[in-house]
């Protein structure tokens, strides 16, 4: 549900950007997040929903985040929703490669076989005659940069903060940094109402998909549930299919099965090793 959710808010924001600015399609959907939080979440936590320990780091977390709306939002205004959501998954695998300098994490032969992989999937799809707007495919790409800084930190966090929290923080950082973003656009014609209404619908589905992978954590571990996190690919190019019409073609499908193959590999490959060390621990 949680990979579902955020397909559909990949079709939304394709939708509303090729009529939009970003940053207005944008600021509306961290708003409609932000209200959805303080509404259902804050008179049950109270200061629980703010407090942190790590602030600086959780601040900047959040612009991190933001950032990746904002290339995403821009990546999917230019092309196909298919091969972008494809080319974002690259982020698991950079995350494993720069968490051995950073984090002085270990990665085995069959790892960088796997991450060999997936880059290799990433050149299919965006090869020189592919048709796809070189700017969007730029625009991917730093997304999926970010996306690495922003798991990496999150990675850190996590022993020390809240995932309620972290959803807070992202949500507020997001909602000022577009509302600001998006004032030189308020001079243009404002959105219809039924548009506004889908920007607010793309907040409740973007906060619903983050909730319920939230969720998911607590009944697996992130090493389980991580290829799951692979079928978003399937259903952004099935939804991007059935909205705009846009399939992808066979050296494309070839590339986002070598990137699936790689990140869900990795994951498993993960998991396994978790659970070898436990049982010799135990042993």
């Amino acid at each position: 549900m949680t990979v579902f959710f955020f397909a559909v808010s990949d079709i939304l924001t394709k939708q509303l950007t090729t009529r939009y600015p970003v940053s207005l399609v944008v600021a509306v959907r961290y708003l409609s997040s932000l209200l959805l939080l303080l509404l259902f979440v804050w008179p049950r936590m109270k200061r629980r929903l703010w407090q942190t320990t790590r602030t600086r780091l959780v601040l900047l977390r959040g612009l991190v985040l933001a950032l990746c709306s904002l290339t995403l939002g821009l990546g999917l205004r230019l092309m196909p929703v298919g091969e972008t959501i494809a080319i974002v998954y690259l982020f698991p695998i950079l995350v494993m490669i720069t968490a051995v300098p950073l984090l002085g994490e270990r990665v085995s032969p069959l790892g960088w076989l796997f991450a060999l992989l997936g880059f290799s999937g990433v050149l299919f799809i965006i090869r020189p005659g592919s048709g796809l707007d070189l700017m969007g495919v730029i625009y991917t790409l730093l997304n999926a940069l970010l996306a690495t800084v922003y798991h990496l930190i999150t990675r850190v966090l996590t022993k020390t903060e809240t995932h309620i929290s972290l959803l807070f923080h992202v949500t507020l950082i997001g909602a000022v940094f577009f509302c600001v973003s998006a004032i030189p656009s308020l001079e243009e014609p404002l959105p219809k109402l039924t548009d506004l209404g889908l920007m607010s619908l793309l907040g409740g589905i973007s906060t619903a998909g983050h909730f319920l992978f939230t969720v998911a954590y607590r009944y697996a571990p992130a090493s389980l549930i991580a290829p799951a996190n692979y079928m978003h690919l399937v259903w952004a190019s099935l939804l991007g299919w059935v909205f705009f019409s846009h399939f992808p073609d066979q050296w494309a499908l070839l590339g986002m099965l070598m990137i699936i193959t790689a990140g869900a590999g990795i994951a498993i490959k993960s998991h396994l090793e978790k659970v070898r060390s436990r049982s010799a621990v135990i042993t």
